[in-house]
């Protein structure tokens, strides 16, 4: 998050309108020190960016002022003052038992056979029962000058049913009405369920090892370096390195992947997997606001408030489409009766009602929102983190993706697999000063050769180390046993004057030189990850028009690395500003409205993330700067998942598109029908709650996905 700016959010209970949702989102950010307000309508939550100098009160007061004003019906409340539970199972009662007693007296009007007053006076009390609150929402807004909306269409299409004498529509309008809220409201509340489920990964409390004991505490309370014990079947409450026992870890709620993992002293562990079987003790390596746990949960808290251009694009059509409505339903109630000469003002007034019943904008502005979060359900339970509708919505629309290659195609897992020195230099004087060299570099070549080094029964000897200067995308130079040390690639001793050799070689290579004179090379060689070969050829079939790789290494290691995995142009020896560069000359080349996705895992990857259109990053082994730049994180590491997200987006895509042609199909045909006399009310009633409930049903199936197992 940028400097000076502080994120607060709020649950708005009662809310469940995208249509209200937009107007508190615009609101809250015209208030002066918002930076921004995003409303995320299927978690019920207002996440407000505010400028440093103003508190969070200030605004928490301003904005709950805001809702009252524009939604009466809709409480804005931090998540630490929610409600008791018992006070709105009472309130829900309420509601249901005046839905209850309406429905039995609309049941009895209309199997009773009653006429006059008393038909009148049976289905006027059902009416009220239903649809009090109908009413009272509709007035109260139009009170505060907010009159189109919703409860606006429905009030006026229900009086005015009860103004023609049309007594059971009139009631029955309501009362599906209603239903069609009452299914609205469990399906979002289903999909929040599933959604909590699915990530129910947040321990409870840690056993925090104090001598020989252990006592419960809270996992925010650990630090970094504490030993907590981990027993069979408890979760892993922070990140950390096993210290003692041995044991298997269910990692299924981070990665989707069901086969556990044997851990051993020296394993990392990740915060949220289930200890299957023996007792472990872990030491902290990250406190809980940094694990990995708790920025899962972040993630796909927040990933609501990234809306898609669709999503948008709905919420600003509902604004002007409902007003546009109202204004055509008054001309077919008003016109025909002055221009035909036997029309009856009661006939085309019953037409209108009809056309206001159908219209209403239901289907599609909760069925879209809830699609897109069904997708992102449906990819976190694939270990598939989205942080936004926007960037499923994107991947979409895929044209080029460019992978890192250490970490990303390759394992990362090095090996020092040749020593070739050159003439009167020994192998072991090679590997000495390459050691200390890299001796306190965490890059995954440098640790492959102190681990070599240590095998050969090495040791290291910090004192003779004079100095040392990291050279960024060369290597280290340094003064030892008073001889002057180079150790990098062939830049470093490029830029020296140092003539070296340039071998054909299966791997990375680390050349020394020592006074000025080339000593030799290491070869460090990385295997290729299991399913990347895969993954490119799965791109390609869903239609990718450019694979790319982009590498720091050799051209002779990337060339081998882009012959086996099959990509299409591969760029050798960038570094990490060279790797935008690159990215800017490739997306020039995306056609259209195609993105441009890069795939990578390491901190110097993290520039390239952030500038690229949808940025993915390898979440297990990547690092946090990667994670915190990407749009869209693998929790596997696996590149095949990449796949996998395009065709949950693609998936995703599609429901949006059905519901969005049925609900549009079906209500035009309705309304063309209901203008010409031929639709009854009965027929509006289903062109608005039973297309609602058919869409909103299929919006539910973006959760329904189980990618194949390669």
């Amino acid at each position: 998050m940028m400097e000076g700016v502080t994120k607060t959010e709020f649950i708005l209970e009662g809310l469940c309108c995208p249509v209200c949702a937009g107007k508190i989102e615009r609101g809250v950010s015209a208030l002066k020190g918002v930076k921004s307000a995003a409303v995320d309508v299927v978690n019920r939550r207002l996440v407000v960016e505010m400028n440093g100098a103003v508190t969070a009160a200030r605004i928490a007061a301003q904005a709950g002022s805001l809702v009252r004003r524009l939604e009466p019906s809709i409480v804005m409340i931090a998540p630490a003052a929610m409600p008791a539970e018992a006070g709105k199972v009472w309130r829900r009662r309420l509601s249901r038992m005046g839905m209850g007693a309406g429905a039995v007296l609309f049941a009895l009007g209309m199997a009773g056979g009653f006429s006059g007053r008393a038909e009148f006076t049976l289905f006027l009390a059902s009416y009220l029962l239903i649809g009090g609150e109908v009413l009272l929402r509709a007035l109260r807004n139009i009170a505060r000058g907010k009159i189109f909306d919703e409860n606006f269409l429905m009030s006026l299409a229900t009086v005015g049913a009860f103004a023609i004498g049309e007594y059971p529509e009139g009631a029955a309008v309501m009362l599906f009405y209603q239903i069609g809220e009452a299914f609205q409201e469990y399906a979002v509340g289903r999909s929040q369920k599933s959604i909590s489920a699915l990530l129910d990964i947040r321990p409870d409390y840690a056993n925090l090892q104090t001598g020989a004991e252990s006592r419960k505490v809270s996992p925010e309370t650990v630090a970094v370096g504490d030993h907590i014990i981990v027993r069979p079947g408890e979760k892993i409450p922070l990140d950390g390195v096993v210290t003692e026992g041995r044991s298997a870890l269910d990692a299924s709620a981070l990665t989707g992947e069901s086969l556990p993992r044997d851990v051993e002293p020296g394993s990392e562990v990740l915060s949220g997997s289930i200890n299957t079987s023996g007792l472990l003790t872990v030491r902290v390596t990250k406190p809980f606001g940094e694990s990995t746990v708790s920025k899962i949960l972040d993630l796909v808290r927040n990933a609501g408030s990234g809306k898609a251009p669709v999503e948008n694009f709905i919420t600003k059509f509902a604004r002007y489409y409902t007003p546009a409505v109202v204004l055509c339903a008054l001309i077919l109630a008003c016109v025909p009766p002055l221009v035909l000469p036997e029309a009856r003002f009661s006939q085309w007034l019953g037409r209108a009602l009809v056309f206001l019943v159908v219209s209403c904008p239901c289907a599609l502005v909760i069925s879209i929102p809830l699609s897109f979060f069904g997708g992102i359900g449906g990819a976190s339970r694939n270990g598939i983190l989205v942080k936004g509708g926007n960037y499923l919505d994107a991947l979409n629309r895929v044209d080029t993706v460019v992978f890192d290659k250490t970490g990303t195609l390759t394992q990362g897992v090095f090996t020092l697999t040749e020593l070739v020195p050159a003439a009167g230099v020994t192998k072991e004087e090679l590997l000495y000063y390459a050691a200390h060299g890299e001796r306190n570099s965490s890059h995954p070549i440098a640790v492959s050769i102190q681990k070599a080094y240590r095998a050969a029964g090495g040791e290291f000897f910090p004192e003779k180390i004079a100095g040392c200067e990291e050279l960024a995308g060369q290597g280290v130079r340094l003064f030892m046993d008073g001889r002057r040390v180079l150790a990098g690639n062939g830049r470093l001793l490029d830029e020296a004057g140092v003539a070296h050799p340039a071998p054909e070689a299966a791997g990375s290579l680390v050349y020394i030189a020592l006074d000025g004179a080339y000593a030799g090379y290491l070869v460090i060689s990385d295997e290729l990850k299991r399913d990347s070969k895969a993954a490119v050829a799965a791109l390609r079939a869903l239609g990718v028009r450019c694979i790319a790789m982009f590498t720091g290494d050799a051209q002779a290691v990337a060339e081998r690395v882009a012959g086996e995995t099959g990509v299409d142009v591969f760029y050798a020896g960038l570094l990490p500003h060279q790797k935008v560069e690159r990215l800017l000359e490739l997306e020039k080349a995306v056609s259209g409205k195609g993105k441009l996705v890069f795939v990578g895992d390491g901190i110097n990857d993290a520039p390239v993330l952030a500038r690229a259109g949808v940025g993915i990053a390898m979440g297990g082994a990547g690092s946090d700067a990667a994670i915190e730049a990407a749009d869209v994180v693998l929790m596997t590491d696996e590149p095949s998942k990449i796949a996998g997200a395009i065709a949950i987006a693609r998936k995703t895509r599609g429901i949006v598109r059905q519901n969005i042609i049925f609900a549009l199909g079906v209500k035009a045909v309705i309304l063309v029908l209901g203008a010409m006399g031929i639709a009854t009310m009965w027929e509006a009633v289903f062109g608005d709650v039973g297309v609602a409930v058919i869409a909103i049903l299929n919006a539910m199936r973006a959760m329904r996905v189980r990618l194949d197992k390669r």
